[in-house]
């Protein structure tokens, strides 16, 4: 990386719920300004790990840095300055049904009162034209939205706020193949205007390539493996190309509960 700091650095994450160890050692560099896709199977780890750096979970052990510092001896005040400036797409919208999208869109803002409710529509407005709505949706209540759209106005409360670093959960869950692409092509183009740091999590492997500068593999809580989304599929990595391909046959097997 040739000595650049890592927009968020971590080291030996480690997580256990009960006897289960969710995470043993996660090691993992993200470039600033780039695109990384954490890939694995369900139970690998990877919900728990974006937890653990937005806070809501606190490592059993470890390290998370962000810009160099250590987030876990963070001052309350410190990490809330932290999360103003991180913004999340969650997997399936988890937009306010009780609120028109407008108000969705500048939630935040709103409740942190660094808009007036008179300029927020108009702030609305502005982030829905980033991913390709008209004003005119503001108004819309969150049912009236198609699913493509939904994802369209969770993008736009994610990066109303203009964070420097986004989080994205699996978001082309539930689309068809161009309306995902569609929403890759969105993720991408916004991400690249704020100059943000984008993390995501997906079991799209076409996906994975079109929002992805690097990619990392979680396997049974550890870092397997770290290189280029574009060669996913292709990476000489055993567990990574499987996943990749979606062989059944491979290193990689399920575990059957008894």
């Amino acid at each position: 990386m040739s000595g650049e700091v890592p927009k968020i650095r971590l080291r030996g994450l480690a997580k256990a719920f009960g006897e289960k160890k969710v995470l043993d050692g996660v090691d993992l560099d993200i470039r600033a300004g780039h695109g990384m896709v954490i890939l694995g199977g369900s139970g690998s780890g990877k919900s728990v790990t974006i937890k653990c750096v937005l806070g809501l979970i606190t490592p059993d052990a470890g390290r998370i840095e962000v810009d160099g510092r250590d987030v876990l001896s963070m001052k309350r005040r410190e990490r809330e300055e932290l999360n103003d400036r991180i913004g999340m797409l969650f997997q399936n919208g988890a937009l306010f049904d009780s609120l028109p999208v407008w108000e969705n869109v500048c939630f935040k803002l709103l409740a942190q009162k660094r808009i007036t409710r008179a300029k927020a529509r108009d702030k609305a407005a502005e982030v829905l034209a980033q991913v390709g709505l008209a004003a005119s949706v503001g108004d819309l209540s969150p049912a009236e939205l198609s699913g493509g759209m939904q994802k369209r106005v969770g993008l736009a409360r994610a990066i109303a706020a203009q964070p420097d670093i986004i989080f994205f959960d699996e978001p082309t869950t539930g689309l068809d193949p161009i309306m995902g692409a569609v929403i890759d092509g969105l993720i991408v183009d916004v991400v690249k205007r704020l100059g943000a740091t984008a993390v995501s999590i997906t079991h799209d492997m076409a996906s994975a390539r079109r929002i992805g500068d690097d990619a990392a593999m979680l396997h049974k809580g550890r870092i397997v493996w770290t290189g280029p989304a574009s060669t996913l599929g292709a990476t000489g990595n055993a567990m990574v190309d499987q996943f990749a391909r979606g062989e059944r046959e491979g290193p990689i097997q399920m575990e059957l509960r008894r």
